[in-house]
């Protein structure tokens, strides 16, 4: 999947089913927005910093939450804008995965 990290759509970032679940896992999204629900640089430093703390916490490394940073979250293309589409693409995922998990 991609999403799209500007607003001219000239830039995007591939995003994988294992990256999502590493969102999920982790539950990086939780408590990042305020109750605005208004993406900005702010949020992602936020969501750098937290990652960066689960990594420095951890005994080992996951290798999954190392790949998300890499190829998303550390993306040079990742901004605010690529930020809420990842959140929009998320909440679509689990909407589907729970979907097919209540059947």
């Amino acid at each position: 999947m991609k999403i799209q990290a500007n607003a001219t759509g000239t830039r995007s970032i591939e995003v994988s089913d294992q990256h999502l679940a590493t969102i999920e896992k982790y539950q990086l999204f939780r408590n990042l927005i305020d109750s605005t629900g208004y993406v900005d640089e702010q949020v992602l430093d936020k969501l750098k910093f937290n990652i960066r703390g689960l990594l420095e916490s951890q005994d080992g490394v996951d290798k999954d939450l190392l790949n998300l940073c890499l190829d998303v979250i550390y993306h040079p293309n990742m901004k605010a804008f690529g930020l809420q589409q990842l959140v929009l693409l998320f909440i679509n995922w689990k909407n589907q995965v729970d979907g097919v998990q209540a059947d």
